[in-house]
């Protein structure tokens, strides 16, 4: 059958969309290029926020036009909305045929195939996937779950407690996704620096990136997820020491204040001597932070304000506090109003570009090494591409000319002309 899948959400949905699809085309179906054409279509939810599941059920609403109108004989609802709401979406939208929670993935072929029962484990999932990402750059998801429980979030409740995958079964999955043409590998979780703890009783995380790194396909490791206080000496030599694996991490602090840090439940309190050893090995750091959580004083958001201009992060991504049915934070007084959470993202994002732009003017006149991500307009000599501290998609990116053709996953160096905030100009050197 002709299978359509839809992913929403984060890069672990994505992890999780293109294992499922690995897994119905070693069986032999077809997967489809648009849901017009499909027999089965499936969509991937996110469910983390309100506005993921306002997304989702859109997404769902939208293909079962394709039940009554197309070729879609059956519509299946997987992921984290899908284990969050199922009893709803069942009564809800009655046009579903099927829900599968974020933890019976591995059964979608089953669901599919009644007679396939059994034959698929979780592990095996992830080592035949079928990607839809550009080949050279693809997620691999090395633990699932959570036990932080910080006050906001829903994902321990839709995910479940933290939990391992087997270490050689990634190193498989890296390996062929090598194989098949990927050049960075994109280590995510929920939390990965807690990776071995749950299946091996230790941290392996920088023993898991040194693996990754042998393989002599791959050009970048990148780490994202790491939570400020289980990161671990070894695993920072690993990263500063290691030539394949980018001198970048993403590490979500969410605030600096401990009042509101006390209220997230977060353990992370002074990150300024983490954060001091992190520059010292030349490691630039992005981080996530929230604003507008329950009670936050201007005092508090002050505080936030000169963290964030002492720290000078990399890269910030910034949200707003969004109230979610079931989080301890829901219930607690004080909640802040829409325009004032408006108004704070507004004010620190404002201070962050200023950051980033000087951050990135002290690159103009070095030559660096840049990874291809394409060409701007096919022919025309103008490739886009980033440099080890900026991810795919998420953080900046590298315009650059070049005298001959280049290929996506492609490392060249260029001598940086000029900035535009995040954005980075210059031109080939040949070599």
């Amino acid at each position: 059958m002709k299978i359509y899948l839809l992913s929403l959400g984060c890069d672990k949905n994505l992890a999780d969309s293109e294992a499922m699809l690995g897994l119905l085309h070693n069986h032999n179906h077809e997967i489809a290029t648009g849901p017009d054409v499909a027999d089965i279509i499936i969509v991937n939810t996110c469910g983390f926020i309100q506005a993921a599941v306002e997304e989702g059920i859109a997404a769902l609403l939208e293909m079962a036009k394709f039940k009554a109108d197309g070729a879609c004989r059956l519509l299946i609802a997987t992921g984290c909305m899908a284990e969050r709401y199922r009893n709803q979406m069942r009564t809800e939208i009655p046009e579903l045929d099927a829900i599968l929670g974020t933890n019976e993935l591995h059964k979608i072929v089953e669901l599919i195939e009644p007679t396939k029962i059994g034959e698929i484990t979780e592990e095996e999932m992830y080592e035949n996937r079928y990607s839809t990402m550009p080949m050279h750059v693809v997620y691999v998801k090395i633990s699932d779950g959570c036990d932080n429980h910080c006050t906001y979030c829903t994902i321990p409740s839709i995910k479940g407690a933290y939990r391992d995958r087997d270490f050689d079964s990634i190193l498989r999955e890296c390996q062929k996704l090598a194989k098949n043409g990927a050049r960075e590998i994109v280590v995510v979780a929920q939390d990965t620096t807690l990776y071995g703890t749950e299946k091996y009783g230790k941290k392996r995380l920088h023993e898991l990136l040194r693996e990754i790194a042998k393989i002599e396909e791959i050009t970048w490791v990148r780490l994202l997820y790491a939570y400020p206080e289980h990161i671990y000496s070894e695993l920072i030599t690993e990263i500063a020491k290691n030539a394949k694996i980018c001198s970048y991490i993403d590490m979500p602090i969410q605030h600096s204040h401990t009042g509101v840090i006390a209220r997230m439940a977060r353990k992370n309190t002074d990150l300024r001597p983490l954060i001091a050893t992190l520059k010292s090995y030349e490691i630039a750091i992005r981080t996530t932070l929230i604003v507008g959580f329950p009670g936050e004083t201007e005092e508090e958001f002050a505080h936030l304000l000169d963290f964030v201009n002492e720290m000078k992060f990399w890269h910030m991504g910034v949200f707003m506090y969004s109230k979610e049915d079931g989080t301890v934070a829901a219930d607690l007084s004080n909640q802040v109003r829409a325009s004032e959470k408006k108004s704070r993202y507004s004010r620190l994002t404002a201070l962050q570009t200023g950051i980033v732009q000087t951050n990135t003017k002290k690159l103009i006149g070095k030559t660096i090494q840049v990874m291809v991500d394409g060409s701007i307009i096919e022919g025309n000599g103008k490739y886009t591409g980033r440099t080890e501290w900026d991810a795919y998609e998420i953080d900046g990116a590298v315009h650059f000319t070049a005298p001959y053709d280049l290929l996506s996953g492609d490392t060249v160096q260029v001598r940086i002309t000029a900035t535009n905030g995040c954005d980075i100009y210059g031109v080939l050197v040949n070599d």
